[in-house]
């Protein structure tokens, strides 16, 4: 799961918007415009900044496009990324450095008043 492109694509005002508004119901581009004010080329590429990211899915009806979302997918990143937090750093590759620093940390004197002194 790459969590750096999904939490990318929910860091934007306008496309947690659509997150929420196709939480309740699937809807076409021609909605979104409407109700958020905004032109459909702004649209579109909000929908396809989510869609990459995996959270949304669509159907083609004709000319028109419907999107909806794409709650498996939403439910698998929330709880993967909960395991991914609650796993010890020890036991993550990406964070084997990380995880020597912090202990190298706890030891070190100077971080150790740092820490005494913050207020």
């Amino acid at each position: 799961m790459d969590f750096e492109l999904v939490f990318k694509a929910l860091g934007e005002a306008t496309r947690i918007k659509i997150i929420k508004l196709l939480f309740h119901k699937p809807m076409y581009v021609c909605e979104l415009e409407s109700i958020l004010q905004m032109s459909q080329p702004r649209i579109s590429q909000h929908l396809k900044t989510l869609k990459t990211a995996g959270l949304l899915d669509m159907e083609k009806e004709g000319q028109r496009v419907i999107y909806f979302l794409n709650r498996s997918v939403m439910n698998s990143i929330f709880s993967d990324f909960l395991v991914f937090l609650d796993k010890p750093l020890d036991q993550l590759s990406d964070y084997t450095q990380v995880h020597e620093r912090m202990k190298l940390a706890a030891e070190d004197e100077d971080i150790n008043i740092c820490k005494f002194n913050y207020k």
